[in-house]
């Protein structure tokens, strides 16, 4: 079964940048589509970005033009680039995987990673 680890927060002042890595271990995880999710402190989880199997993309309206989502399936890794950081941006990252129509339900979702903290402050 597909294993995901999350990586690369961290943190940053506000108007820098991160890049989020979700690594794949024991599946193919360019047969899955792929969501980044982020959960504040006291807030519900929300989907932040998605990419599909064949590489489609889809964002939050809040990420529009901040946030990109790629995928390098050489390396079985999806990333989320953040740009232009704001301090409401923070909270724990997540991917998970699974069919598309499943990022839009997380709660059917099987495979999640363990989560990567973001921290924006000066």
């Amino acid at each position: 079964q597909v294993q995901l680890v999350e990586s690369g927060g961290g943190l940053v002042q506000p108007g820098e940048s991160l890049r989020l890595s979700c690594s794949a271990s024991g599946g193919i995880l360019s047969n899955y589509a792929v969501g980044w999710y982020r959960q504040a402190p006291g807030k519900q989880r929300e989907l932040v970005a998605a990419i599909s199997s064949g590489g489609n993309t889809n964002y939050a309206d809040s990420m529009k033009g901040r946030f990109t989502i790629s995928r390098d399936n050489a390396k079985n890794t999806v990333y989320l680039r953040m740009n232009n950081l704001k301090p409401e941006d923070a909270a724990v990252y997540y991917c998970a995987s699974g069919e598309l129509w499943q990022l839009v339900i997380p709660e059917s979702l099987e495979i999640w990673g363990q989560g990567t903290l973001v921290t924006v402050s000066s």
